[in-house]
């Protein structure tokens, strides 16, 4: 045995007396045996020995979630120092199980932190019950520096490569666990369907297969990373369910939908978390048909607890149980609006600045209006939650491996992604790669930002200041030095009016490179009214392509802001979106061709305002039907989009042939394979997705143009051909529900397609 292991089993021996000492102070348990000590018994029975030994200002605590700001010093210099009496103030006086958030800080300070708290709560408290410790880390450990941070949801999604999904589940876990970070706010489920929204690039996208398949790489990663042992981590989906169609595109706006689309698109991404083994979800804040979600019984009991059978923590966003009254006005004061939260079924409520929430709950259990029995069903699941993740045995942070938190290895991952995830959405002339330039000219309000590369959620809640980013890190216009230093990169911080003198210093470049998009935002402070692209960037843009030298537009933003006025102008364009701290790099290396771009849109890319819809929308008159030809739908009508989704170019060309089915029919528990040809025809390697999608040409229920079923990422050298191949199951592939989530299954002919190729197969219930 080491020094190392020797003192951990040292800790856990004292933990345990500590535990066994402060559970003897209750005269009901110097009865009987500590079960809920012991790691050895099954977790319902330690849940069940802990809950009958508890109080009920004990039980209702732990449904108590608080911010930090509460027990910090008020020194106001850091939000990540503990004041001890203050901690012990809310955990030994008023129980609280849970805290959440911070800012980022060094990993020495927050395991001084987490360290510190977490010895209240399991030393001093009767019955030494651990905190679980929630935090926003969206893309990587993003409220602690010295991490690795990853390009947004959005990004990944572009990459339709599942690795890069499953490496930011697991560097997010690798990097937060020892500090004593327990339970993550990620990964978004939400289904981009309305790219006004200002928290889109938190979506992996919008079509619901994507985002189950990326959301369940990034759960099995993050909840099953061995790395940590002995810690375990539990995740958190949000938000449940239909968050990103509001009507209006501002964030917490009313939603409606019909309960078939709901089910058919929403809620696929949620359930492929709960098979993956989610442990807690987070509500929506809207309101879903006219009722707010976190007051929906409809919504968190019937559906989520009855019909779809999630054993999991129900958790409320931030404030949530206080916006029924402040927001919504549909309680009348915080006590009504606690009643209707906890009946409605939420187990824990993110309160999360003061007591408001623990105290009323205690007066409607005393006034007889909460039943105990109903308190115990949300603290059994806390607990069982917190078991779950050993927190009992392992509640300390250790700060002997924090040397992984920012390692090259993960680092390399974030920037594979972030290669991974360019969309190179034009290439007239095939003006890129741009190979020994002698001058680039470098215009934008992103072209010298770091914090522009993250986008919100990094290092504070709108994005960090942009001191506040790592030293290391490159700008757009520090990568370009690097990958290009025998060519001089003119900057221009700020493009001046037209003059001979301008137009002469365009012209001598080889390239002008416009680094345009957003700064950063969160939720409402992302609310827009103009979806274009704003209009400062597009005169500099128009000013820009007026010259005689090719202009790369490189789009670093949240959403795809409208850029079809200026569309004819550009040379090249690409979308960047939020890529992370690996960002300017991976846009460095795609300008060079020393990585080829692979990417492809997750969403459909619009091209004017207001007549946007998704690309597997039901059928419609922007489609043009031709009864003589064997594919029900011809391209869509040009006034529709600026690209579909899937769109992405390479520096080399990919071929589909040889388009074959096994068989031409299948049944319920049958399958049929589809196989294509896939070829490199180009000069260079290149990653390329592969996407598959189901045609169904009839259905009771208008069915989709087409619905992306399967997807695969392969790497084809140059001349490589690869045989790719689909296996169709109906119960996978051929269903819809219904309107009460009963599947559909209808006899009649499908087409399944690949590149540009398809083939009708039929499908006999």
């Amino acid at each position: 045995m080491t020094i190392k292991s020797i003192h951990l089993a040292t800790v856990s021996l004292l933990v345990s007396f500590s535990l066994l000492m402060n559970a003897c102070s209750d005269s009901s348990a110097q009865q009987d045996a500590f079960t809920y000590l012991d790691p050895d018994a099954p977790i319902d029975e330690r849940v069940e020995d802990l809950l009958r030994r508890m109080t009920i200002e004990e039980k209702v605590g732990q449904m108590n979630q608080l911010d930090i700001s509460v027990i910090n010093q008020d020194d106001g210099e850091d939000m990540v120092r503990l004041d001890i009496e203050k901690a012990r103030e809310f955990i030994l006086e008023h129980n609280t199980g849970s805290f959440i958030n911070g800012e980022a800080v060094p990993p020495e300070v927050w395991f001084e932190f987490m360290d510190g708290l977490t010895r209240v709560a399991v030393e001093e408290s009767r019955l030494g019950i651990p905190i679980i410790f929630g935090i926003d880390h969206v893309h990587g450990p993003s409220y602690m520096s010295e991490t690795t941070i990853f390009p947004h949801a959005t990004n990944l999604g572009a990459s339709f490569n599942i690795e890069n999904s499953h490496n930011s589940g697991w560097v997010t876990a690798l990097e937060m666990a020892d500090v004593g970070h327990h339970w993550n706010f990620a990964p978004t489920l939400d289904v981009g369907v309305n790219q006004f929204w200002s928290r889109y690039y938190e979506s992996f996208g919008e079509d619901p297969y994507l985002v189950s398949e990326m959301g369940r790489a990034y759960i099995e990663a993050y909840q099953n990373n061995e790395e940590i042992y002995p810690y375990k981590l539990a995740s958190n989906a949000k938000h449940f369910i239909g968050y990103s169609a509001t009507e209006t595109g501002w964030n917490k706006t009313p939603v409606q939908l019909g309960m078939q689309q709901l089910f058919e698109f929403h809620l696929p991404p949620f359930q492929a978390a709960f098979d993956a083994g989610l442990m807690s979800v987070m509500i929506s804040s809207s309101e879903l048909n006219g009722t707010p979600t976190h007051a929906s019984h409809d919504i968190l009991t019937k559906l989520l607890r009855e019909d779809i059978g999630f054993e999991g923590v129900i958790l409320t966003d931030w404030d949530e149980v206080g916006k029924l009254v402040a927001f919504h006005r549909s309680a009348p004061d915080f006590k009504e609006a606690t009643y209707m939260a906890v009946k409605a079924g939420i187990d824990m409520s993110m309160t999360p600045l003061h007591l408001g929430f623990y105290g009323n709950l205690l007066e409607l259990i005393e006034e007889g209006r909460i039943s105990e029995d109903r308190i115990d069903e949300s603290v059994r699941r806390i607990l069982r939650m917190k078991f779950k993740i050993g927190l009992f045995e392992n509640p300390f942070p250790r700060n002997d491996r924090l040397d992984r938190i920012g390692s090259e290895e993960s680092r390399l991952k974030s920037l594979q992604a972030a290669q991974e995830s360019l969309v190179l959405i034009k290439n007239e002339n095939e003006v890129l790669p741009l190979r020994n330039p002698s001058r680039i000219v470098l215009a934008g309000p992103s072209a010298n930002s770091k914090r522009n590369l993250a986008g919100g959620w990094t290092i504070a809640w709108q994005g960090g200041e942009e001191e506040q980013y790592p030293e290391e890190m490159h700008t757009i216009y520090t990568a370009l030095q690097a990958e290009y230093p025998d060519a001089t990169i003119d900057f221009i911080p700020e493009l001046p009016a037209r003059s001979n003198a301008l137009m002469n210093r365009l012209n001598r470049a080889d390239m002008i490179v416009y680094a345009g998009g957003e700064e950063p935002y969160s939720e409402f402070l992302g609310n827009i009214t103009d979806y274009n692209l704003p209009q400062e960037q597009r005169d500099e843009i128009s000013l820009l392509s007026s010259s005689d030298t090719p202009v790369a537009l490189v789009l670093v933003q949240g959403r795809p802001r409208l850029i079809t006025d200026i569309y004819e102008g550009l040379d090249a364009i690409i979308h960047a979106g939020l890529p992370g701290f690996e960002g300017a790099e991976a846009i460095a290396n795609v300008l060079s061709g020393a990585a080829n771009p692979s990417g492809r849109l997750p969403f459909s890319y619009p091209m004017h305002s207001g007549h946007y819809v998704n690309y597997n929308y039901k059928p419609s008159e922007m489609y043009f039907f031709h009864p003589d030809n064997q594919d029900p739908f011809s391209e869509p009508n040009p006034g529709t989009m600026l690209h579909m989704f899937g769109h992405g170019l390479s520096y080399t060309t990919f071929a589909y042939n040889n388009l074959e089915l096994s068989s031409d029919e299948v049944s319920k528990g049958g399958s049929i394979t589809a196989t294509v040809d896939v070829t490199n025809e180009g000069e260079v390697a290149g990653r390329h997705a592969v996407l598959w999608f189901i045609s169904n040409k009839v259905g009771t229920v208008p069915r989709p143009v087409k619905e992306l079923k399967h997807f695969e990422s392969i790497i084809l050298e140059p001349g490589e051909t690869r045989t790719v191949s689909f296996v169709i199951q109906p119960e996978q592939s051929l269903w819809y529900p219904d309107s009460n989530r009963q599947r559909v299954y209808e006899d009649g002919e499908i087409l399944v397609r690949a590149g540009d190729l398809y083939l009708p197969f039929h499908f006999k219930n």
